[in-house]
């Protein structure tokens, strides 16, 4: 089964800020942005026989401007949740849990949200539920810190190096499983 991962576009907000439930908006280079996805789609060929998307809504316009506003939505596919740090700039943020998070990224939690395994879950739930499914080509369109959850899940990279796979706004990841 072959998973093509689709990261949304670029946000709109101040470069910095911690975002991730919080829903978003686009930038001003979201229709340009869409068209080159949908370029590159065709490119490659893909006719997925599923498709699945964040509810968040950078994830959902995307996948509507490629042509797939009945994207399935699962909430698993959500960015990881940075709690009480949403849409703070990370200079500006006063917890002194920050460092300690920065420290351990992988494993701690930010307040009141989730750690990075905690989104290695939901992803790794996800993924082993749909391939049970007889799909052959499924097109999902996520964020930066599922796409390589995913990436780790295939055993393309190891967790300490994952970040460094982190994949462009607007860029692909494709993977057997």
């Amino acid at each position: 089964m072959l998973f093509t991962f689709v990261r949304h576009t670029r946000v709109g907000v101040p470069r910095g800020t911690c975002y991730g439930w919080s829903d978003v908006p686009l930038a001003s280079t979201f229709e340009q942005e869409a068209a080159r996805v949908r370029s590159v789609l065709a490119t490659k060929g893909i006719h997925p026989d599923a498709v699945f998307t964040s509810p968040l809504s950078r994830c959902v316009r995307l996948a509507t401007a490629c042509g797939f506003d009945d994207a399935r939505r699962d909430d698993r596919l959500k960015e990881m949740n940075m709690g009480q740090w949403e849409m703070q700039r990370y200079d500006d943020i006063g917890d002194p849990h920050l460092q300690a998070w920065y420290a351990d990224y992988l494993h701690e939690c930010a307040t009141g949200g989730e750690s990075f395994q905690d989104l290695r879950r939901r992803v790794t739930a996800f993924l082993d539920e749909v391939r049970t499914a007889s799909h052959r080509r499924v097109l999902i369109f996520a964020h930066a810190g599922v796409i390589v959850a995913a990436g780790i899940y295939a055993g393309l990279y190891e967790e300490s190096e994952a970040f460094a796979h982190q994949p462009d706004y607007g860029g692909m990841l494709d993977i057997w499983l």
